[in-house]
């Protein structure tokens, strides 16, 4: 318990930092119904967590048809009270297996304690699932706001194809939207709604914290050196998020390849080869095509590349939104960031691999030597490499042109082999491991107890 007191407060305090009101100078009307600059919103309220959640807002118009990839759009005003009482369809993705979501779900979830203290410091979080999978439901905000002190608000954008896709076919709207970053193109849209709106939920518009996770921690380094979020926050935090950016002409590539199976099997060209090369052309003909893609066959394009980009390249270096020298540019939004990894951050990636996986979950893993050995010296290496390029190597990358302070933190779990379960002795401070200390259930929690049951009857 101590570790997440100690993490809760480190979170508290940068969030915080640099707080431009006093909080108890105007007092919040606690009610659940808000107007906002596209109508009533109607809420609900937590008893058990004493928290008041307005879920699923839309924060821009749906980007389908003809704005399938085009800049975000304000929502049309709507008459009546919006029901925020259900949470928002996730984007469009693959999970388990199966399609899910809406190629239409641009909304937000905006979370704050059940008080009347207004002015309250405001957290903006991009979620994890490599801008693949994901939805602003990865960390609920009801477990931990009234611990910080803040308003919170969880994010639904553009993933996959979807939210970034570089072919120059597409290069046909204004340069933020040839740059092919949709996804940070909403990002940006869900922070003009916040500075417009967030005051109405007792949030401090001048006081907000960008923060996100894995993928989403990725995004906010990105952001930090993108023209386009000038001003549009004040502190950032990356967990798990390092500086990786993608080719525009290799991705175009990538891309190519793994839609032209599609114009193949709808009969455009007769080879995978030439529907590469015609995917790659200028030629009008490509958008439309794209555009009358079932959103369904794009979003089941590429399979989840984890923490790689080499099957899904994004964060393009396009020039406009991400300038073409990348982290070397000299051009930061210069805010105060926090980099935060976990000790253990490869334990589920290696958990997972093929090689693992089946003796993991069937336990024998525990009871084989050998392979206990080579898991552990994958993970071992693997989490030293990840925390490394999270943390120490984005500092020294920044430090030469960076003015604001950044901080460094670890989360360590299941280090004291006395105290701690075995499972946690396994896995320790894996990737994402913040997010079952902030609430409960998690989304961890099934592979976890999985694991433990295990480790229990094999030994």
């Amino acid at each position: 318990m101590k570790k997440i007191a100690y993490f809760l407060l480190s979170l508290s305090l940068f969030v915080a930092c640099g707080q431009s009101k006093e909080v108890t100078n105007t007092l919040f009307k606690n009610d659940i119904t808000k107007t906002i600059s596209s109508g009533e919103v109607k809420g609900k309220k937590d008893s058990t967590t004493a928290t008041i959640e307005w879920l699923g807002i839309p924060y821009a118009a749906e980007p389908v048809g003809e704005l399938r990839w085009k800049a975000p759009q304000p929502v049309e005003k709507w008459e009546g009270s919006f029901d925020a009482t259900e949470i928002g369809s996730p984007f469009i993705q693959i999970s388990k297996g199966e399609v899910v979501g809406s190629e239409g779900a641009l909304n937000l979830d905006v979370v704050r304690p059940d008080n009347t203290e207004a002015n309250l410091p405001v957290i903006v979080f991009l979620h994890g699932g490599n801008n693949q999978t994901g939805h602003a439901q990865e960390i609920k905000g009801n477990g931990f706001v009234n611990d910080i002190n803040a308003v919170y608000v969880s994010i639904n954008y553009r993933l996959g194809a979807l939210g970034f896709n570089p072919l120059e076919a597409l290069k046909i709207g204004t340069d933020e939207e040839n740059s092919g970053n949709y996804t940070l193109l909403d990002i940006a849209a869900a922070l003009d709604w916040v500075e417009e709106n967030i005051e109405v939920f007792g949030g401090d518009k001048d006081n907000v914290t960008l923060a996100g996770f894995s993928a989403g921690g990725r995004d906010v380094m990105a952001i930090l050196i993108s023209p386009l979020f000038k001003d549009k926050y004040d502190k950032a935090i990356s967990f798990s998020g390092g500086m990786t950016l993608a080719d525009e002409t290799d991705s175009q590539d990538i891309f190519a390849t793994a839609i032209a199976p599609l114009v193949v099997e709808d009969g455009i060209k007769s080879t995978e080869l030439e529907a590469k090369e015609w995917l790659l052309s200028n030629d009008c003909q490509v958008a439309d095509y794209l555009y009358g893609l079932p959103a369904e066959s794009l979003t089941s394009l590429m399979g989840n590349a984890g923490i790689r980009m080499s099957v899904f390249p994004h964060l393009y270096k396009d020039g406009v939104v991400i300038p073409k020298e990348g982290f070397d540019t000299s051009n930061y939004n210069d805010v105060p960031l926090l980099l935060i990894t976990g000790t253990s951050e490869f334990s589920l990636f290696t958990a997972f691999d093929p090689y693992f996986v089946n003796s993991v979950t069937d336990g024998s893993l525990f009871s084989d030597a050998d392979k206990l050995k080579e898991f552990i010296f994958t993970e071992s290496y693997g989490s030293a490499l990840y925390r490394l390029s999270n943390t120490v190597d984005s500092a020294r990358k920044l430090q030469g042109t960076y003015k604001s302070p950044i901080y460094i933190g670890e989360i360590s779990y299941g280090d004291n082999t006395e105290t701690a379960p075995k499972t946690a002795q396994l896995l320790g401070a894996f990737h994402g491991v913040f997010e079952p200390l902030l609430q409960q259930p998690s989304n961890y929690a099934t592979f976890i107890v999985k694991i433990s049951i295990l480790k229990v009857l094999n030994n």
